[in-house]
């Protein structure tokens, strides 16, 4: 019964927990009426909350491979009692940037539902359920279209008030339908850390999430206030559009992680990140309502998409160690969120518009798209390896002159030599003097009338033992028809042939 509800469970709950997130930046319009702000100062309120979001996903996602969704989920809730409540006593600048920092908690629990929900769904189905999770994003939305009107009915200091209500309320429900029989792993931070640290697919997941989650991020905290101040549009309908964005990158992320269920998950985050580079050179380029709403609604949609693709690799390429891998990912989204709105206000102090800071994601999605490129093509190049590797026969590549490029894991089992050890070298550290001049010259002209030669051919082993191989040599080329080098393909045939092994 409870392992059938920890999706929508878990779902619902990071909706509570992202409510409690972006409460600051809802209702900043109606806060500055009562503490007075610099730009600068509210850019700092605003992007605040992303930092503990951020770093604490790292930890979180480990912890709830420790001690499972539930007691990490009734945790968050009770710690984001105290910053909801402070922030509803809320009389300076310094006051919102304590609460805000602590509200960060409700960003972090991100981790939480990514790590522990793939326990209970097959690998193929990773990437809509991670999907369908952050579905959870609609949180920010709630917030951000409903805080304000409630906000100009009962006031802002009240209708934060009213969030403690919803947190008592989700801490009990996890606490009683949570699932404590969560598979749990064991390993500590550190192991778990070095395990992944080396790999370069951690990192470039973490460069494309911090793109993808740090512009839905930034897009939410920033466009409140920046709709206000910068359009001039009134509180209640920069609220509004602001919602329709979130509502359109949330509700859209399953369909990045249903394509990428079921398409190379590569091609989808190649198709998003040039949409994100047309998007920033359009916003760059005119901010007049029409075209900025245009610009936006692309960006909803990439980043949507995004988000639930990256999150299919992340178990996919990291099945042993989700939680840590989870964490770090999920971090690398939340600071791309954090950075943004205090470079956008930085850079309209000095330049007096925002097409510098537009123009940089642009850039950023731009450098992404090429990496994706670069990932798809090593991958196919990794498993093009590991179909070497798994055949049977050994597998030898040389150039023209005979000098050993690469060879599989079936070369070593037969010849005793392990890659790096013949890598450079000349194939007649294989000779064993057994064939002579005219073998070799009828060797040489198939390959070159022909392109390939097959035959029966006597070598040694590095221990010094002579032994019998069926041999295939073809001719590689490249595009335009000229020898590049040689590929051999060969087996083990002396015990077939009855050969006894001799020593030289």
């Amino acid at each position: 019964m409870k392992k059938s509800i920890q999706l929508p469970l878990q779902t619902i709950s990071l909706t509570v927990a992202f409510m409690m997130w972006v409460l600051i930046s809802s209702l900043l319009p109606n806060i500055k009426g009562d503490i007075q702000l610099t730009p600068t100062q509210a850019s700092w309120v605003t992007a605040i909350p992303v930092i503990l979001g951020s770093i604490l996903r790292v930890p979180i996602g480990f912890y709830t491979n420790r001690f499972g969704s539930r007691s990490l989920f009734v945790f968050s809730f009770i710690i984001l009692l105290v910053p909801v409540a402070y922030l509803s006593y809320a009389h300076s600048f310094l006051d919102l940037m304590i609460s805000g920092f602590l509200l960060g908690v409700g960003g972090a629990t991100f981790s939480i539902g990514v790590t522990s929900l793939p326990k209970y769904f097959p690998k193929e189905k990773h990437g809509t359920i991670n999907g369908i999770y952050g579905v959870g994003n609609l949180g920010t939305a709630v917030t951000t279209f409903f805080a304000p009107i409630l906000a100009s009915i009962v006031g802002w200091n009240i209708t934060v008030r009213l969030c403690l209500i919803l947190l008592i309320v989700f801490a009990a429900l996890n606490f009683i339908f949570g699932d404590n029989k969560e598979k749990r792993e064991k390993h500590s931070l550190s192991e778990q850390f070095k395990g992944v640290y080396k790999n370069e697919k951690l990192w470039f997941l973490s460069i494309f999430y911090f793109i993808t989650f740090g512009v839905f991020v930034a897009f939410t905290v920033y466009l409140p206030n920046f709709l206000v101040s910068s359009l001039d549009l009134s509180k209640v309908d920069a609220g509004i559009r602001t919602a329709g964005f979130i509502v359109i990158a949330t509700l859209i992320r399953p369909v990045g992680g249903y394509l990428s269920d079921k398409f190379n998950p590569y091609g989808v985050l190649m198709f998003i990140f040039a949409g994100l580079t047309l998007s920033g050179v359009l916003l760059s380029f005119s901010l007049n309502l029409p075209l900025f709403t245009v610009g936006c609604l692309t960006i909803a949609v990439c980043a949507g998409i995004g988000n639930g693709a990256v999150f299919k690799l992340v178990p996919l390429h990291f099945s042993k160690q989700g939680g840590i891998v989870n964490g770090i990912v999920a971090a690398a989204g939340g600071l791309g969120g954090f950075f943004p709105p205090l470079i956008l206000t930085t850079l309209y102090g000095i330049t007096g518009h925002y097409a510098i800071g537009f123009m940089a994601l642009s850039e950023s999605a731009l450098a992404s798209f090429i990496l994706v490129i670069w990932m798809a093509y090593r991958e196919k190049l990794q498993l093009s390896k590991q179909i070497v590797d798994s055949t049977a026969d050994g597998i030898m590549v040389t150039d023209l002159n005979g000098h050993i490029q690469s060879v599989n894991r079936a070369f070593t089992l037969v010849t005793g030599y392990r890659e790096e050890e013949v890598t450079g070298k000349n194939v007649n550290i294989l000779s064993s003097g057994k064939q002579d001049q005219s073998f070799y010259k009828t060797f040489w002209t198939s390959l070159r009338e022909k392109g390939n030669w097959q035959g029966e051919i006597i070598n040694k082993r590095k221990s010094g033992e002579i032994y019998q191989e069926l041999l295939t040599v073809n001719t590689l080329e490249d595009s335009q028809g000229d020898p590049q080098g040689f590929v051999g393909i060969f087996s083990d045939v002396s015990k077939i042939e009855g050969n006894n092994p001799q020593k030289v």
